[in-house]
């Protein structure tokens, strides 16, 4: 069943399950074993033994320990660690003072949370992550709920990094860019000067980054958001009560220190900021072979090690700020358990997804989608269009926006070069931003898992409150394509779509009576 229809049933299974069910553990565990089903052709015994591999692949792989995934599921807990002493050491309830004092309305509250998503823009993981450590006291304060925060922090991850040249997407993309144009004779391009060029083309980042700003200026709350905003405004409860499990919230776990400081929860996430970027620098330094620049850096960085290093200074920081407070309301035994148990609901869940997705890799679902583009015989004009569909249902299949470009974009640079050479960027550019898009709908990207666990929202529902939001986005990316294929004016069509953005909130807001 490997590379045919039928490997994309595992996948479709499990999202239905997702939204039917609204139980994401369930969910991912469905579809790992029905995709080691499918690809033992039902052999239940064989199939239990991929289960088997599959899971231990995941921490040792071809005889050696898989440090990667290792360093990411000892960030988590880190950053759990690190959450609980800014919660016990009163940093995180005096940094809400604060800024209460500061940011004094709900809405001033919510724009200062897209603006810390513009400006940590050097990965989406630690995007997702930090976010939600500074901006989550303030919205707190504000009765924000934690599915709206998270829709923030995801919205303003991997759309922002996509588009910035100096981060770690960025580089992974300029050097894929690289190899395609060498491979296919493409001479009309540097790779620097092309991601530049397609940065105004990524029509479905733009839409999502500017959609963050609508919806936290004009309240602009839509589907299961507007259930959760309402309940948060009227009850001040910021989870769902019929959902229990949530990672990387601690309320109600510690009483906060009285003489707890601003600067508890501030210098601990500022060395957290500083260890890891010095740290993505210096590793991408290393593993550069001659002189490196800022973008060979990030290009060969290890994230996830420099993730683990920022971590451990952060959480070192809090530590000894917690021991000079002197009587603490919390010993510190208990802050570390309690900082690993809130992040093991994160770390069951991402590990599944990637079960799952190694699951689908076997099943060849990726390939199986690309081979439809290759067979088409579709008119030209309509290739970026296509591309966008194509790499959405990739990415929402496959829970990865970096796997979907390592597939798709040299698929699309082929295909454009022997076809029409002008609309190669469009083309690139497209895929692009729908394995954006298919990220931000799928329930088992790691950016998504891990946007909830910074907000300490629920998972499910995150997923469920954004997926409005996305199709919006979507729908405004795919007018855009239409249009670029149609005319090849890429700032009329990016300007048409955004008119339409803004002709869909108004509608809402006005001729539906739906103002909130």
């Amino acid at each position: 069943m490997e590379g045919t229809i039928y490997s994309i049933i595992p996948a479709l299974i499990m999202l239905v399950l997702v939204i039917a069910t609204r139980k994401i553990l369930l969910s991912l565990g469905s579809g790992i074993v029905i995709g080691a089903l499918f690809i033992h052709d039902f052999n239940i015994l064989q199939a239990l033994k991929e289960i088997g591999l599959v899971f231990y692949e995941i921490f040792i792989s071809e005889g050696a320990l898989n440090t990667g995934n290792l360093l990411l599921v000892g960030f988590l807990l880190l950053l759990g660690m690190m959450t609980a002493f800014l919660q016990a050491s009163g940093g995180s309830r005096a940094f809400g003072e604060w800024m209460m004092k500061r940011v004094k309305t709900r809405t001033g509250a919510q724009v200062m949370t897209g603006i810390l998503g513009l400006i940590i823009f050097i990965d989406d993981y630690f995007n997702s992550l930090a976010v939600g450590q500074i901006a989550r006291p303030l919205t707190d304060r504000h009765k924000v709920s934690r599915a709206k925060l998270a829709y923030y922090i995801d919205s303003t991850s991997a759309p922002i990094t996509v588009m910035a040249p100096i981060s770690s997407w960025g580089a992974y993309i300029i050097g894929i860019l690289g190899g395609l144009f060498a491979a296919n004779g493409i001479t009309e391009y540097q790779p620097i000067e092309a991601f530049i060029w397609m940065i105004p083309m990524n029509y479905y980042a733009i839409a999502a980054v500017l959609l963050v700003f609508i919806v936290a200026y004009f309240q602009f709350n839509i589907g299961p958001m507007r259930t959760h905003e309402k309940r948060a405004m009227e009850t001040g409860e910021l989870l769902n009560p019929e959902q229990s499990t949530v990672a990387g919230d601690l309320s109600d776990v510690f009483k906060p220190n009285e003489n707890g400081k601003v600067y508890h929860l501030f210098v601990p996430i500022v060395v957290l900021f500083v260890a890891t970027v010095v740290a993505m620098i210096t590793t991408g330094i290393v593993a550069t072979d001659g002189r490196a620049t800022i973008l060979d850096a990030f290009a060969n960085t290890d994230v996830n090690l420099s993730l683990a290093i920022g971590g451990i200074s952060a959480v070192l920081t809090s530590l000894i700020f917690h021991m000079v407070q002197g009587k603490p309301k919390a010993n510190t035994a208990k802050i570390f358990a309690e900082g690993i148990k809130t992040m093991l609901p994160a770390i069951y869940i991402l590990v599944l997804a990637w079960m799952i997705g190694s699951i689908i890799g076997t099943l060849e679902t990726g390939t199986y989608l690309a081979n439809l583009v290759n067979n088409s015989s579709i008119s030209v004009s309509y290739l970026p269009l296509i591309f966008f569909v194509i790499a959405a249902i990739m990415a929402l299949s496959t829970g990865t926006s970096w796997g979907t470009f390592g597939i798709m974009l040299p698929i699309a640079a082929e295909v454009m070069s022997n076809t029409n050479i002008e609309l190669l960027l469009p083309a690139l550019a497209a895929v692009l931003a729908g394995s954006v898009f298919g990220d931000h709908c799928s329930p088992i990207s790691d950016t998504t898992i891990l946007s909830s666990t910074g907000a300490g929202a629920n998972h499910i529902d995150h997923v469920l409150t954004q997926l409005p939001y996305a199709v919006i986005a979507a729908v405004v990316a795919i007018l855009g394509y239409l249009l670029l294929g149609l005319t090849g004016q890429i700032v009329l069509s990016l300007a048409v779509a955004l008119v339409f953005l803004f002709g869909v909130v108004f509608v809402y807001r006005t001729v539906l009576g739906t103002k909130n």
